[in-house]
Formats: C-alpha cells, structure tokens, sequence
C-alpha cells in the first residue's frame, strides 16, 4: 500500500511539474500556504448564496488556508460580521464586494442586450479602500439601481482609491466580449480598468467549474492578460462551504425564483463545482498557472481593514446664538421645569420642590458628564415638533420615562417621581451605555416627523436601519418543500410538526415524537428536513427597522454603506451592527391608540372647548369600574380575554394597580398574579423579610414586581448606589455566573451591617436571583398605564367620540370592524349609513350615534371626500345633480361617484340606488359638456345664472327602473364598504341557520379566539371571493372566503371534494360549511372543508318534524333483540315523496344509546361522503349534525330504511 501511494505521489508530482514547471513544495513556499479564497458568496448574497457567515472560518482552517474574502452581489451586509467572525478564529478576512457596473451611466435606467451590467470583484487593500467601496455601494443604491444595484465607470475612477479590481466570473465585462467575439473591445476594457485602479491593482480572473463556457474562456483570458501585461488571479466562485451543499444552494435559488428543482439547476451553476475548495483541489485546477495561485496570497498579504468598536459618533444640535450644547440644555431644561409648574403638572404635594430641584440638577451633571447634552436636545427637538403640529405624542416609553430632564423637555409626560421611577435604570453613571429614548407617535403621522428630521439636519445625515427577514423553521420546510416540488399536504404535514413557539429550531423539533416519525418513516420527508435545517435561519429578504433612526454629524454614507428598501434609504448593516460602530439610534416608534385618542379628543371639544388628556382627573371611579369590568374592547393594553379577566379579579381602584397589571401580564411574573390579587384584597396577609423592604413594596402588595424595585432592594437594604446596584440587576438577567458569587457576599454584608439576618439576606438574594430575568421596567409600565387609562376614561365618558374614532383606526380590517360595532350595538349606539349631507372623512359622532365615515368607502379617495366636504360646507346637496354639477368636473371620478352610489350615501336624496346606477355616467357627462361649453363661451344669458348651493337644479329623467332588491342593496354595500347597512345578508336564511347553530366565525378568528388544530366546526356565511387553481395532477381545487354577520375566513377546499362540491363553490351563494380548522405559523385559521350544502331562505325553509311516529313494532322488537320483520311482510306506509333537490337526509333514533343508533352510525361511516346528515333523538328532541355526512344513493336509503323503517328516514 505504502509503494502504491508513493507512486501515486511520484505521478502527481510528475504531472504538476508537466503543467507549471514547478513543484508543489515551490508553491506552497509562498505566504498563506499557496492559496486564497477571493470570491466568495455568503448568506448575505439573499437567496444566492449558502455560506454562512459563522461556519466559513473553521472551513477556511479546515481547507488549510489562513485568508479568506467576502464578495456579496452587490451588497455588503455581511461585512463586520464576517469581519469579526474571522479574527476571532484567527483568519483573514478580506472585504469585498461583486458589485454591478452598469453598461454607460449608472443614472441611465435602460436595459441592454447583455441585461442590466456587468460584474466586477472589488476587494478592500486598506481602509481607505473600504471607505471608497463603501461610498460607492452606497450610490450604485441611491443613485445607479435600476433591477440591481448599479456603479459605472465615473465611480470607479471617483473611489478607485485602496481597491483591488478582479475582471469576474462570465457575468464580467471582460468574459462576455470575448465570449461575442470581441477581442479588441475587451483589451480596451482590461487596459481601461488597469488605468482606473492603477498598477497591481486590477487582476485577469480565471475560473473553472466544470462549465464548458468557462474552459473555453479560460484560454482566451489567459491571452488577453499576456497581451496587456496584466497579473492572472485564480478563484473559485464560492456559494457554499462543500461539495455536498450543492443541492441545497440550488434550492436557495428556487426560492428565489419560484422554480423547482425537478427543472434542473440554474445554468450558471450546472455542476457541483462551486464550493469553498481546499488549496490541493485549486492547485490541480489551475496547476497550469502557478502564478494565478500565488497571486491570491499576494493580494492577501496587501488587504488590511480594520474596524473601530470603541469610539460613538454622536450627532450635534444646531444651537442658538452660539451657545453651547451643555449651556443650551440647561436653558431648556430650567425653561421647561418652570412651564410644568406653571400649568400644573408638578404640584410639589407628594414631594417638595427641593426633591425636584436636586433630581433635575443629578441629572443634567450625568447627562453633561457622559457627554449626551445633544441627544437629549435632539430628542426634545423633533418631539416638540411633533407637537407644534399638531402630531400625537405618546407620553413615554421605556426607561427614558425615569428621567426628570426628559420629562422638563416635554419628551415625556410622566413625572418620574411622582411614579417613583429611577433615572439610574435609564443612564447608569457606573456603566457607560447609549442613551435609548423611545417616542411613541401617530401612526398616520410618524413619517412626517422623520421627514422633519432629514430637513433638520440634512437627509444624508439621517437613514433608517434595515432588518432582514430570514429562513425561520416552518418557513424554511415551506420554502424548501415547494422547492422540491413536493406535494402540498406533505409539505403541511410536516410543518405542523414544527411547535409554533419563538426560537424553535428543527434540530429542537427532531426530538419531538411526531416530526422524528415523519423525518425517520419517508426518504423524502428526511431529504425536506435535511435541506430546510442546511438553509433555516438564513437572511431571506430586507426591510426596515420598525422604529430605528441613524442621525449622525458627517454624512451617514462615511460611516457605513446604505442600501434601499421599497425606496426608503437604509444603513445596510443591522441596529446590533450600528451600534458596535458607534453610531448612536433614535426610536420613532408609530403608536395606533395615539391617533385614536387623538381624533376622539378632536371630536370632545367640538362641545368640550377646554377638554384636555392631559388634564383627566386620576381617580375617576367610572373608569376604574369600566376596567375591572372588564368591558375593555378597544382598551389599550387591556384588550385580551386574559388580562379581562386578571382585571376582573384584581378590581384596580388605582393608577398603580394598572402599572402593576401591565408589568405583571407576562410570561414569568405571571405565576405571581394569584399572590399579588389575593395581597391586594387581603392587606393583613402581606409579609415582608425585613421591615427594610416595606417602603419599597407596599404599593405592590408585598410582592416584587418591577426592575426598579430591585435596584431599591439593592440600595436600601445593602447599601449600594443605584448605578451600583443596576449593573448587578442586569448580571442577574443575564445569569452571570461569576458576577453573581461575588456580589452575593457583598449584598449578604452589606445587609448584615443594618441589621437584616446573614440567612434572611443569602434568601432574599436568591429570589431576586430568580425573579430579576421577570421583572419589568416601571417606567414602561407607568408611561403604558397612562395611555391604558385616558382610552378607558374615554370609553367610560365619552363612548360615542371615542368608538368612532376606534372604528376609524380599524378601517380594512373586516373582523375588527364588526367586533366594535357589535359593542357600539351592545351601547345602544347605532352605526349609521354613509350619507353625502351628514358623512365626514372619517367616522364621526352624530346625535348620540355614529355615522359611518366616507373613507371608509372602497375606491375613494381622501383628497376626493375632502374637496366634497369643502363644497358642502356652502349648503346641503339637494339631489344627485346638484352634487355633480357643483362638484369640480376636473375632480369627478366616475369609479369613486359609483362607489358613493353602492354604498348608498344618496339613498337620502330621493332617488333608487338602481336609477342612480343606470345614470350617473351620463349625468356626469353631461356636467363635463356643460363644463367645456362655458370655457369657450356658449353660453346663453340664462345659463350664467348659477344654481345657489343646496337649491334642487334642474330635474334629470331617471329610467323607470324599480328599487334594487334588499339583497342587491346588502351585496353593493359590502362590495362598497365591507359592511351591511340596509340589514344582514343572513337574515332571509334565519330559520336554517337556526336549525344548524354554526359557529361565529369570529370564534374562530377574533383576537381572543383559540381555535384547535383540526377542531371540527361548522360556519355559515355568504361566499365572498372564489379563486380556483389545479393541482398537479390536473384535478381542479378552490380557495373561498365566508362571510358571516361577524368576520370572514378562508376555507379550502381539496380536489376530492371539490369534485362534489363544485356547484356551491360561487361568489354570493349562502352556504354551511363543515370541516376541519388548519392553523399554519403566521397566517389567519382556515377551514379545509369536508362538507357544504346551500342554505334554504327562509321562504322556502321547513324544519323537520318535531314529533315523529312511535317506531313500529318490528323496530321496537329489534331494539330488544328480535330479529326485525322482513320488508316483504311488512305494510305498505305512506311516505311523502323524497323532494327533487334535497339537502339533507334525516334519520329518527328512539335515542342515542340503543342498537338502533349505533347500527345506523356504523352505517353512516361505512358509507361516509358529502351529503349532509342529521339524526335526531327522539328522546331528547334533539338534533345532532356533527356527523361528517354520506354518500346518498338509492341502495343507502334502503339499508337505513331496512333499519329505521321508512317513517323515520327523511329526505328534506
């Protein structure tokens, strides 16, 4: 063996030389042990490429190499991560990036023969070049995109600097010149790049994977670098880390491209080639051109880039008159605090103006000390802002709310002390930390306070963050199964294997008893799993940070590359990313119950001149009745069936047993909720450790209950300071161990030296050990509970103002809508119709009731219903051909005219919807001539007398059309509005629905509903929208939505039954559906159907018979055990005539435990299929349709008729 691998060494050492003229050990002398990796693609390059960030430095080591680069598509996402991941595995990394040149101007949107550019290999020599790169990836998104991301030439020359250029793989444009022939055109274009980059500094690249394009460009590429004495340079376009990780990187591109992979892997990745090889398998690829080899160690060698993680890069305030930023927010501040006082927000009665006095002074020397005076000025000046125009501002959020200086600003509108919140839990003075202020705003109105921001201090200083969505574990077996072409239902399956709880992974699911069988009984199942498991987790798109905002004094671009997402400009690395750069974030968070508060409070003051949130009295006894009710729907915070009831139990009597409930409804502190109600009822029952603790936790009933508490626990019963005592409640958080054991024997002194007992202190120690990873911020809590109480207050004084501005703030969504109809109904407040003299834009009080808003209306628009509210605010529309003839014509839609007609906001103007449809094009025709007539001057004497707004014009000729139906008005106001107004569609079927009991469909997807995997239900409602679609096999299949008087939700319905179901599956048809709930990770409950019928109106409908015949004698024998009369032997019976078209079929049982029943439910099941069933017992009187319904046909009806005897089986 030992002869046999030596001469197979002398051979390959023979060949090499053959090849190179030189030996291995002369190549391998080099640095970086012969070879680097230049090209490669990591998870970054989104649905591309599958080398994971964390897993490409131990393959680097494994391969033998010392150095390794990242060259994303375009992007540069991954940079520091792959930066730090590297150094801390004791690699090299090298930045880079593929980017996109465009084929002229990058401003050029245009798309040539050879698509939308060309790539190039960039790799960062130093940071200059990083810098330079930076700046360009950034434009090629600003600038150049256009499909991808584009640079061009004028850049390249513009930040050339400290860059090494690579020619790329086929993609370049080198490679497709030649590949067209084109010789000179390519020379022209190597020697271009040779002088942008400068010598040494742009390389001929050579690939081969196998690809009978690349080997033949090979060659010719290799002539071309001779011919312009230009270096070669040898990668491997890495897009994944081994041979074996081929089919799953394939994969990846079918997700991206909606393909699968039975159509064959892309043609740019045609063999398994195109992995991080090691430096022996690139030697032999390439052992023709050493120097190509030893370049990749030579560039290395020149790459160095290094980042700065210790330095923050805080933003300025422009201050007035030259003052200092430190000066100026002391001003403001003083300012601020004496304006609070003045209008009452600061009573100084719990605590004296000293108190605040010295607080203010505490926390202005940390701010001014840790150097944050201009965050905090550029906080309180786009707040102020906000709230100069009239934009709704929450009143905190966070541990910023424990700031006195916050609450002077108006950032705030909590009064820390008046909470007791601690500052220390927002600026530690031991723990230097960013400082984290959140601003809660309207969501209707929070973009324009960021717009405010990028005026302020100049748009390319201020960006959103972007976040990535990635391959989550149900997600990735649903991406990864339609990849692989595998059969819907399978791939459901298995993904309902997967627990739907946070974080879970399907290494963790494996050990689960249901996905192990599935993984372990079928090759395919295991191939889905293998293949999701190698791609979950990886970035799968880009969005936007829900609330992060990047504001820095250079342009943001400097700092880091910027990317767009759906047009808004984004950093390109994450907020952990930003962060390490020191860059400092600002939270604009978008708050629904804002605006909703917002517009009720508009509406109040229409009565109420003098009204003011901000004034509410805090113990208003109505409110607290309304919580502890919990009649809390449309409540901030309060609205779940858990917290309802947890609100119910506790009674709150007090702001601070909101802040509690709040801080408390969570995972965790939840255990304590029984201690804490059943303390709150029965104060004698509250013990504390030490007498230490009874200031601190009297207000929670004895028990711990906030982040805050345990930070006083720390100072007042071991002495610690504040900032002292928060390090070590985040230590606890974070279970640190080492930490841990040293302060334990601090706390234990500490307590000892006032007093507490060494055993009662190591006891305390141990709980807040335990609880710390629970508790809750205060602060966050406080601000949340102010909001909490102003919706409830709200409620409680003024439901009408505050339910129509509720109703407003849940426009679209249909199940949200009806819930809160439904409560105005239980109020005794009616939703009116939309009416053209009385609607507002939005819902809006009228006469104790609420009348439906404009805009609320399908396919209108605001400016269009504002434009309507200007005209009739010079008089009332007397008809439909005032309103037309006053309406600007330029303004009239004829689409959004319809929808007003549909939706009945004429009815009241005296003429039938249906004569209103039949006309109102002409009507506006008409208008639109009269319009242009007066614009050229035909006009006559009398038709230069306008009509007077709200006198009747001349009459039109309506077409003496009827009314439309009740069921026509029912279908155009939903199809307008999503809502019924002349009555429910459902009522003409209340008979049948009666008889069926169906479930609210709400119950199934209102936001307190908890439907069960495969809970089986029956829904009735109006089919809303039908889409068909055809399975592999051909059969056809359909997906519709039911309507009922409450919600909507999606039914599906499989080709088997479908096959028999087909004639009910159509828009508008009322139908009972019964079948089974499917709940899939992030999607609303649907209902896979096992059985329809058509619902009977009520004008048609007869119940079945309440009182059947006695059951023969034969029968009742053959419940006893006599064997039944033959049906020769037994007497002709008159039974009614089976109907044409039935609908059901009934069977009568004496009850529901004898033979009888049983035989004719085994009967039932043996001939199982969609005609609906019912039995009843005779009994109870009652009937049972949870059957899942037979197949009807003549032999059936006959063995039950054999059985129950004809009287007792009835076809309805």
């Amino acid at each position: 063996m030992v002869k046999v691998l030596e001469s197979l060494e002398n051979f390959f050492q023979e060949v090499f030389e053959w090849g190179s003229g030189q030996s291995p050990e002369t190549l391998k002398g080099g640095c970086m042990n012969g070879f680097v990796h230049l090209h490669l693609h990591s998870e970054y390059s989104l649905l591309d490429g599958a080398c994971r960030i964390t897993d490409i430095p131990a393959r680097v080591k494994e391969c033998g190499q010392e150095a390794v680069a990242i060259t994303d598509h375009g992007v540069m996402y991954g940079a520091v991560a792959f930066w730090q991941a590297c150094r801390n595995a004791g690699v090299k990394p090298i930045i880079g990036c593929e980017v996109y040149v465009a084929h002229s101007s990058r401003f050029e949107k245009i798309a040539g023969a050879d698509g939308y550019a060309d790539h190039l290999v960039l790799l960062c020599e130093n940071n200059e070049g990083y810098r330079n790169l930076s700046e360009m990836v950034s434009r090629s998104f600003t600038e150049g995109f256009y499909n991808k991301p584009r640079v061009d030439e004028e850049l390249l020359r513009r930040y050339h600097g400290g860059l090494i250029a690579l020619s790329a793989c086929l993609g370049g444009k080198i490679p497709k010149q030649l590949a067209k022939g084109n010789y000179k055109g390519a020379k022209e274009t190597a020697l271009r790049y040779a002088e942008i980059f400068g010598p040494e500094h742009f390389y001929i690249e050579i690939q081969d994977h196998g690809l009978a394009e690349q080997r033949t460009m090979l060659p010719m590429l290799v002539d071309l670098a001779k011919d312009c004495d230009l270096p070669l340079v040898a990668t491997n376009d890495c897009h994944y880390l081994r041979r074996r990780d081929a089919n799953a990187q394939a994969v990846l591109m079918c997700i991206q491209t909606n393909t699968t992979t039975d159509m064959g892997r892309p043609a740019a990745f045609a063999t398994d080639e195109f992995y991080l090889k090691d430096t022996n398998e690139m030697t032999m690829t390439f052992k023709a051109y050493p120097e190509a080899l030893e370049n990749t160690c030579r560039i290395a060698e020149r790459c160095e880039v290094s980042f700065d993680f210790d330095t923050t890069y805080l933003p300025k305030f422009p201050c007035p008159d030259g003052k200092s930023a430190q000066a100026f927010l002391r001003e403001r501040t003083e300012t601020g605090f004496a304006e609070r006082v003045k209008k009452g927000h600061i009573a100084f009665a719990e605590h004296p103006e000293h108190e605040y006095r010295e607080r203010l002074e505490y926390e202005l020397s940390v701010i001014l000390q840790m150097g944050y005076e201009d965050y905090f000025l550029i906080v309180q000046d786009y707040v102020n802002y906000a709230r100069s125009q009239d934009i709704p501002v929450g009143p905190g959020r966070g541990s910023g709310a424990g700031s006195l200086v916050a609450f002077a600003l108006g950032i705030t509108d909590i009064d820390p002390l008046r909470f007791d919140l601690l500052f220390e839990r927002f600026l530690n003075p031991e723990r230097v930390s960013m400082p984290d202020i959140d601003v809660d705003f309207c969501y209707n109105r929070r973009d324009e306070v960021i717009d405010y921001v990028g005026r302020r201090y100049g748009q390319d200083h201020v960006s959103q963050i972007i976040t990535f969505g990635t391959l989550a574990a149900r997600a990735a077996v649903r991406d990864v199964g339609r990849a692989l072409g595998m059969p819907y239902s399978d791939v459901d399956a298995v993904a309902r294997a997967v627990p739907q709880e946070p974080n879970v992974t399907l290494s963790m699911a494996l050990r689960l008893p249901e996905l192990k069988k599935l993984y372990e009984g079928s090759e395919s199942v295991k191939k889905l799993i293998d293949t999701a498991m190698t791609l979950e987790g990886m970035p799968r798109n880009v969005s936007i940070h829900a609330a992060g905002i990047v504001i820095t004094d250079k342009r943001v671009a400097e700092y880091v590359p910027l990317a767009l997402s759906n047009g808004t400009v984004v950093t390109q690395y994450d907020m952990d990313t930003v962060a390490k750069l020191g860059l400092l974030k600002f939270d604009f968070l978008a708050l629904r119950y804002l605006t909703i508060l917002h517009d009720a409070e508009v509406q109040i003051r229409e009565k109420e001149p003098d009204f003011d949130l901000e004034k509410l009295p805090q113990d208003d006894a109505a409110t607290y009745r309304l919580i502890a009710s919990g009649k809390t729907s449309g409540v901030f915070q309060l609205e779940s069936g858990g917290m309802r009831q947890m609100l119910m139990n506790l009674v709150p009597e007090r702001i601070d047993d909101i802040i509690a409930a709040i801080a408390l409804y969570r995972p965790g502190p939840m255990d304590s909720i029984p201690t804490f109600i059943e303390c709150r009822h029965h104060p004698e029952k509250v013990t504390y450790a030490t007498p230490l603790l009874e200031p601190i936790l009297r207000s929670t009933y004895g028990c711990v209950v906030y982040q805050e508490q345990v930070m006083q626990i720390f100072r007042e019963v071991a002495g610690y300071t504040f900032g002292h005592a928060d390090v070590v409640r985040r230590a606890m958080s974070k279970k640190k161990a080492a930490v841990l054991m040293a302060e334990r024997e601090t706390f234990v002194a500490g307590a000892v030296e006032r007093g507490v007992e060494a055993a009662v202190a190591e006891k305390l120690f141990s709980d807040m050990e335990s609880f710390a990873n629970y508790a809750f911020n205060k602060s966050h809590a406080a601000a949340y509970a102010v909001l909490c109480y102003r919706t409830a207050y709200l409620k409680a004084h003024y439901p009408c103002e505050y339910l129509s501005a509720l109703l407003t703030s849940v426009l679209g969504n249909q199940t949200k809508v009806a819930e809160y109809i439904a409560e105005c109904t239980g109020r005794g407040i009616r939703v009116l119709p939309p009416d053209i003299n009385e609607s507002r834009v939005e819902f809006a009080v009228t006469d104790g009731n609420i009348r439906f808003g404009l805009l609320a209306i399908r396919n209108v628009g605001r400016q269009f219903l504002e434009q309507i509210l200007d005209e009739r605010r010079r008089g009332k529309f007397a008809s439909f051909e005032d309103f037309i003839n006053r309406m600007d014509a330029g303004s009239l839609n004829k689409r959004m005219v319809e929808a007003l007609i549909k939706a009945g906001t004429f009815d009241r103007l005296g003429v039938f919807r249906s004569r209103l449809l039949a006309s109102y094009e002409r009507i506006i025709d008409q208008a639109a001539e009269k319009g242009r007539n007066n614009i050229v001057g035909q006009l006559d004497m009398f038709s230069t007398l306008a009509t007077p707004a709200g006198e009747k014009t001349q009459m039109f000729d309506y077409p003496p059309l009827p009314d439309l139906s009740p069921r026509e008005k029912l279908l155009m106001e939903r199809e307008a509005t999503g809502m019924f107004f002349s009555g429910q569609l459902l009522d003409s079927y209340s008979k049948h629905l009666k008889l069926l009991s169906p479930t609210p469909i709400t119950d199934l997807t209102g936001e307190d509903a908890a439907p069960q995997e495969k809970q089986r239900v029956t829904v009735a409602g109006m089919i809303t929208g039908v889409t068909l679609k055809n399975t592999k096999s051909g059969d056809r299949m359909a997906f519709f939505r039911l309507e009922d008087q409450y919600g909507e939700i999606e039914c599906v319905v499989f080709a088997r039954q479908f096959a028999e179901s087909a004639h009910l599956v159509r828009t508008d048809l009322a139908v009972a559906v019964t079948g089974t709930v499917s709940l899939r990770e992030d999607e609303p409950p649907k209902i896979l159907v096992n059985r329809m019928e058509e619902l009977t109106d009520n004008s048609s409908f007869s119940e079945p018979a309440e009182k059947a015949p006695a059951p023969s004698p034969a029968r009742t024998a053959g419940e006893q055990g006599s064997a039944p009369a033959t049906p020769a032997a037994t007497p002709a019976t008159s039974v009614a005539p089976a109907p044409q078209h039935p609908k059901r079929l009934f069977l009568r049982v004496p009850d529901r435990t004898g033979t009888l029943w049983i035989k004719a439910s085994a009967l039932a099941e043996i001939f199982d299929g969609p005609f609906p069933l019912a039995i009843y017992d005779a009994s109870t009187k009652q009937y049972d349709f949870s059957h899942a319904g037979l197949t009807l046909n003549d032999y059936v009806l006959k063995q039950f008729r054999d059985l129950l005897g004809e009287e007792n089986v009835i076809l309805k």
